[in-house]
């Protein structure tokens, strides 16, 4: 690879090696697929928030960008966090006509009679363990050596192999290793965390970390364990929710906690772990002329008490501490109760469950308490939990919707692909009486008022535009795979020029797709519709060939 960093070039026989060739060229390429940039965000009592310096050097963020890293960089006044405090944030990014995410990890607030500072990761990424841990060894060598050390710390990223799923990777910082396994669609849900590799001799040793995104959930969920089940319904319906905390740290892991207790189903609302006046959005989601959005807010500001009045869903936490004894847990309360500044922590929400609470979970973790299982341990319980929960809700959703399928035999090479049937509310909730949830979960309820509650939802709009755009590609699979089994030649013979004509068009036109969407077809196959094309292409008269190689 140093052949190609000093600017010496070299072409290789595999394919592979050649694009890893290419990649090393671009400046920063293999930084950029782990963090956009690293800013730096320094507050002068006199001169306000500014972004002092962001490296790369050659990144740039527009003004609302900078605007919004530089509010929501810092605690909120009324947090009351002294010291070095690290927490998590989003801002929205837009690009032509396009919206897509940052995922931000603030970190080290070093405060100073005069002047804060924060350092701060900017990344489309989910992994906030990752980027936490990061951040723990960056921040005090960075606060202390300033500059130099931000620049070696971009250059030891940047020699980092790219995040593929699935993989477990080595990534030295620092004089540290940090040992991941990157999250892939196909891994198996609720698989034990990453254990450490002996497969080498790394010196020194890796620190691993068992998952790179996965939060402490028990510690999250501690002061609110015995409304586990309704936080999990809000989520699931995609429920507008504000979650008041007395920091950052904790608004940003609850928030992050709670999208998570839905997995593996996507969470398709908008979610930010710290939300602040100051925020872009804000006027946007605290409008009272229509009904509140389908958000998560995490705040730190009392004021947000009065502003969020006619939220139906508000957690007010206390501090997170954890001790040996169960935190006093919040109760449910109404929301006429909601007062400025003097709130206490509870729920207010006028909300009721589908489904009964889980007691035997909630004894279990009591237990845990007593005995002092550890909280990682306790996490990955209610963690299973949730699982179980989510796939006994889904998995009647799944087969229904496999149902909707053409059959194999329907698809035929001489007609388009057959159309898969939609999905019907009322003929999916018949299945339910001999399907339904009940067969993989004891908690009793009214999961058909839950499913007709989550048909109105995002979550279940994301869950099935995802699941047709699935379907739609395996057939177009399928399409490809009789047409490749077909005898083309034959049935050309007795055809119009005209006809042969449009089948050569049809079949680039499938083949473009393939190679667009990125289609799973084997490379073969994708190599012999092109020699099928390019033989029946020479079966016409020669200025009609001419006029078809030329397009």
């Amino acid at each position: 690879m140093d052949l190609f960093e000093s600017g010496e070039s070299r072409s290789y026989g595999k394919a592979e090696r050649g694009a890893e060739v290419v990649a090393s060229r671009v400046p920063w390429a293999r930084f950029s697929s782990w963090l956009e940039c690293v800013c730096v965000v320094t507050f002068d009592l006199e001169l306000g928030q500014a972004i002092e310096l962001v490296y790369p050097h050659d990144v740039k963020l527009t003004e609302k960008e900078k605007t919004s890293i530089c509010y929501l960089s810092f605690p909120d006044s009324y947090s009351g966090c002294l010291g070095d405090t690290q927490f998590s944030f989003r801002v929205r990014q837009s690009v032509g006509q396009k919206t897509s995410w940052f995922r931000d990890e603030d970190a080290y607030n070093r405060d100073a009679p005069v002047t804060l500072q924060s350092l701060v990761l900017v990344s489309r990424l989910p992994y906030v363990n990752l980027f936490q841990s990061l951040l723990q060894l960056i921040a005090p060598e960075y606060f202390e050596k300033l500059e130099p050390c931000l620049e070696a710390v971009c250059n030891e990223i940047d020699q980092w192999p790219s995040p593929v799923p699935g993989q477990t990777l080595n990534l030295p910082v620092m004089g540290v290793v940090l040992q991941v396994r990157i999250p892939s669609r196909n891994d198996k849900p609720g698989a034990s965390p990453l254990k450490q590799s002996y497969k080498e001799n790394l010196l020194p040793a890796p620190m691993v970390l068992p998952t790179v995104h996965e939060l402490d959930v028990f510690k999250c969920f501690q002061s609110i364990l015995i409304h586990s089940q309704m936080l999990w319904e809000l989520m699931l319906l995609g429920e507008p929710v504000v979650v008041m905390a007395s920091s950052p740290t904790v608004s940003s892991e609850t928030v992050l906690a709670l999208i998570s207790c839905v997995s593996p189903l996507k969470y398709c609302c908008d979610f930010r772990p710290y939300f602040t006046i100051h925020d872009s959005e804000f006027k946007e989601y605290t409008t009272r002329t229509q009904a509140p959005p389908n958000v998560i807010l995490g705040v730190t500001n009392p004021f947000f008490i009065k502003t969020f009045q006619y939220w139906p869903h508000i957690i007010r936490l206390g501090d997170l501490k954890m001790s040996g004894d169960l935190p006093k847990q919040v109760k449910v309360k109404k929301l006429a109760k909601l007062k400025t500044l003097d709130t206490k922590p509870g729920i207010y929400t006028a909300y009721k469950t589908f489904l009964h609470k889980d007691k035997a979970l909630i004894k279990r973790l009591l237990k845990g308490i007593q005995r002092k299982r550890p909280s990682e341990v306790q996490s990955a319980i209610l963690r299973r939990h949730f699982l179980e929960l989510t796939q006994s809700f889904i998995i009647p959703l799944e087969r229904y919707v496999a149902s909707l399928m053409p059959l194999q035999r329907a698809v035929t090479p001489w007609k388009n692909p057959p159309q898969i049937r939609s999905f019907n509310q009322e003929e999916f909730m018949k299945t339910l009486e001999h399907a339904g949830p009940q067969l993989t979960s004891v908690l009793k309820g009214d999961w058909l008022g839950l499913y007709r509650r989550f048909f109105r939802s995002p979550n279940f709009d994301g869950w099935y535009r995802l699941r047709h755009k699935e379907m739609t590609q395996k057939l177009e699979c399928l399409h490809l795979e009789v047409i490749c089994e077909a005898d083309l030649l034959a049935w050309i013979k007795d055809k119009s020029e005209v006809e042969i004509v449009d089948l050569i068009l049809k079949l680039r036109e499938k083949l473009m797709r393939a190679h667009r969407q990125q289609l799973p077809v084997k490379e073969e196959m994708l190599q012999r519709l092109e020699l099928y094309i390019q033989t029946i292409i020479s079966s016409l008269p020669e200025d009609l060939q001419a006029v078809l190689r030329r397009h």
